[in-house]
């Protein structure tokens, strides 16, 4: 890698942006004390967290769904503790006193956040609580080891005895044996034992192997499961013959899992390599402890562990409430949503699967999970049979464990096309999956680049050229999620497929950036991260502005995973105070403060928790229209309004100029989320608590409305009749 010109090409490009960049802020705005005007980061996403968790005690939703939403609850938490909060710290060790957007030093947000994990923490066990009788009275039960007796108790006996105790290895601790290494998330039990013979007292330790299933469920008509840890602890007589059991107790570890890229990493494989085995031996953020363990137990463990800087939770319920998606799993469809079979789109059917000819007729929007991502796999495996394709370039950031993608890209280079992969080596928690992606697309003759040592390439682009007659045309894949057949069925996403031709220049300007550093200078359509995108979207609030100001409707809508960006987010409030109608569906993060006498009152903020996760990210501009409109300007992006999606990570925003797709993406998608109130919270400014949207008797629900109806540019002539129901705008300041 030649690091040298990677540097001259980011420090050019931006000194460039400093150039262009617009930095005047109203008076009205820079007066006002930062926490006046934004709400913290961390502590919005503490936030966003608590609404999953509310879905768990929503009696609405099945019983196992609730458990489900718990569980992402969890997990979320953890992610949040490994990155977020060890980011932190490692701030506080180092000394920065940089001040988060609201004002507030790291040690003051880690004292903050500390709080509210404890809240959230404590929240998650009432709940945990509630569920378990909630499951019982089903015939599903989440029991201790000392809770089950007769047939169930010997089976769960020999369960232990020829699983469990001969992949565990007891350790004494005390002077002759070192304090064992207790892995990320790993699981661990403390005994405290006394010598039948001599009196003698002993402490020891058992560690969790991960190959061991989290739950263990005992066969039976009713279901019941026993967490790994309290199968240990029941039987830790048959674990320690001629020893007394005076005391046991569980604990959880999580460590710090962030990934730091150092200036002089040259070979971006090896570092990645080196970094994934360093990540599972990082410094403890949280020590989980069950309520009922001993004080001397938690000094030994806050002594070997180096807890100086980490969180200590103490809980009466569940270690590692994560792992309740194991018990999910039951099959008793009856607790669970109704199953929901994605629709392949017509238009495709229409021409006999073969997506190039419908691509070619017409541009596509595909909306994940209502349709199928089966769609963008036959494109891309149709691309490597047919012998009219010559290449394939294709981006790559999370493509899960077993990828369909992959396999197409296998095979066009097995079949001699000229085939290239940008891998992204820095997808958070997929770093070492993506490494064997790449190796695997490298023996097949694939050409794999792993983009810019600073930036993440974000970017969802897929981009197949194919000789027709004496010409060549390109297709074009666009999305706004990532080319991962699982996440597919459970995030909301776009996927855009066109062969307009100025997009697929743009498109192949993209990937000469990424594997050249050639600079694309100006595209032709797309707005691109991080050269021009934030100066595009500071030019389309402009106009609003603009519009608002000569007295012409002017009008914002869009749709969000986070709003951090501080450029942005001024830029709304100009927007608000010129007149202009914000509306704003921000699933997690919002740092912006809607409805402020002054500053936002006509910003409107709204979050969407449901059944399928929010994901796709659009933008919608009246362009002095009322919206929705057909003259507004709509895009669609694989980028949040956050400072690193416009500084360091290769991002795009594509304009949707095709008359059914723009219909589609505004009128249909971005209106069903503004209508929705029957997954919708709305943002208190003032206070940053979110409502619950009072959904009435004739509550509109987003989700389902995408479920029973076809998309507008996906139906083909074969649903013209029945049509798609329209929509028509209602007050969204309920």
């Amino acid at each position: 890698m030649y690091r040298g010109q990677e540097r001259a090409t980011l420090d050019a490009l931006s000194a460039e942006r400093s150039l262009t960049e617009i930095t005047s802020i109203p008076s009205s705005i820079a007066e006002r004390a930062a926490g006046d005007l934004y709400f913290n980061r961390e502590l919005s996403w503490l936030t966003f967290n608590e609404r999953v968790l509310a879905e768990a005690g929503n009696p609405a939703h099945p019983l196992l769904e609730r458990l489900r939403f718990l569980s992402i609850s969890g997990s979320n938490l953890d992610e949040f503790l490994m990155i977020r909060v060890a980011g932190l710290a490692g701030q506080v060790r180092r000394g920065v006193t940089r001040l988060s957007i609201d004002g507030k030093t790291p040690s003051q947000e880690l004292a903050a956040i500390e709080e509210r994990v404890r809240e959230v923490h404590r929240g998650q066990q009432a709940i945990l609580s509630q569920l378990k009788d909630l499951l019982a009275s089903e015939g599903i039960a989440i029991a201790r080891g000392d809770e089950i007796d007769g047939e169930a108790d010997l089976w769960l006996e020999r369960f232990f005895l020829d699983r469990v105790m001969p992949v565990i290895t007891p350790q004494a601790i005390d002077p002759g044996h070192p304090f064992p290494f207790i892995a990320n998330k790993g699981i661990g039990t403390l005994f405290g034992l006394r010598r039948v013979a001599d009196g003698s007292r002993l402490v020891e330790m058992v560690l969790i192997p991960t190959a061991i299933p989290r739950f263990v469920r005992v066969p039976g008509a009713r279901a019941t499961y026993v967490a790994i840890e309290h199968i240990v602890e029941r039987f830790a007589h048959l674990l320690f013959p001629g020893f007394r059991v005076e005391g046991t107790g569980s604990f959880r570890v999580l460590r710090d899992s962030d990934i730091e890229i150092e200036e002089d990493a040259e070979d971006l494989v090896r570092y990645f390599r080196s970094a994934i085995q360093r990540r599972r031996r990082g410094r403890v953020i949280l020590l989980e402890l069950e309520e009922s363990f001993d004080d001397e137990g938690e000094e030994l463990l806050r002594d070997e562990l180096d807890l100086s800087a980490a969180m200590i939770v103490k809980t009466s319920g569940l270690l590692g409430i994560s792992g309740l998606a194991d018990i999910v799993a039951e099959d008793r469809p009856e607790l669970k949503f109704a199953p929901h079979t994605p629709r392949y789109p017509e238009r495709i059917l229409e021409h006999d699967g073969d997506c190039f000819a419908a691509i070619r007729k017409k541009d596509i929007l595909i909306h994940h999970p209502y349709e199928t991502f089966e769609a963008v796999v036959d494109f891309l495996h149709q691309a490597a049979a047919d012998p009219a394709v010559v290449s394939i370039k294709q981006t790559l950031y999370r493509a899960g464990n077993q990828s369909p993608v992959i396999n197409a890209l296998i095979d066009a280079a097995d079949a001699g096309k000229s085939v290239t992969a940008v891998v992204e080596l820095k997808a958070r928690f997929d770093e070492e999956q993506n490494l064997k992606w790449a190796s695997a697309l490298e023996q097949a003759g694939v050409q794999v680049i792993y983009g810019f040592v600073d930036w993440k390439t974000h970017a969802k682009v897929s981009m197949v050229v194919r000789q027709e007659g004496e010409e060549y045309r390109t297709y074009c894949h666009f999305g706004t999620g990532n080319y991962h057949p699982v996440t597919a069925r459970l995030y909301t996403d776009l996927s855009f497929f066109t062969a307009e031709p100025a997009l697929a220049r743009d498109a192949g300007r993209l990937f000469n950036f990424v594997t050249g550093y050639v600079d694309p200078q100006t595209p032709e359509r797309l707005a691109i991260s991080p050269l021009n995108m934030r100066e595009t979207l500071y030019e389309l609030i402009d106009r609003e502005i603009e519009h608002a100001r000569a007295g012409r409707p002017a009008t914002i809508w869009a749709k969000l995973n986070a709003l951090t960006e501080r450029g942005i987010i001024d830029r709304l409030y100009q927007a608000g105070q010129a007149g202009v109608e914000v509306v704003l569906v921000v699933r997690g993060i919002c740092c912006l403060r809607p409805g402020i006498e002054g500053l936002s009152e006509t910003i409107v903020v709204k979050s969407i928790i449901g059944r399928f996760l929010e994901h796709s990210r659009i933008w919608a501009f009246g362009n002095g229209k009322k919206l929705p409109s057909g003259d507004a300007q709509v895009y669609i992006s694989s980028a949040d309004a956050m400072g690193r999606s416009f500084e360091r990570r290769v991002e795009i925003m594509v304009p949707i100029l095709n008359r059914t797709v723009h219909a589609q993406v505004l009128e249909q998608v971005m209106l069903a989320n503004l209508l929705d109130t029957r997954n919708s919270w709305l943002l208190d400014g003032h206070t940053g608590d979110y409502h619950r949207m009072d959904a009435g008797e004739d509550g509109f629900d987003c989700h389902e409305y995408f479920m029973t109806n076809p998309s507008l540019s996906g139906r083909g002539q074969a649903l013209a009749e029945s049509g798609v129901p329209k929509l028509s705008l209602r007050s969204l300041r309920t």
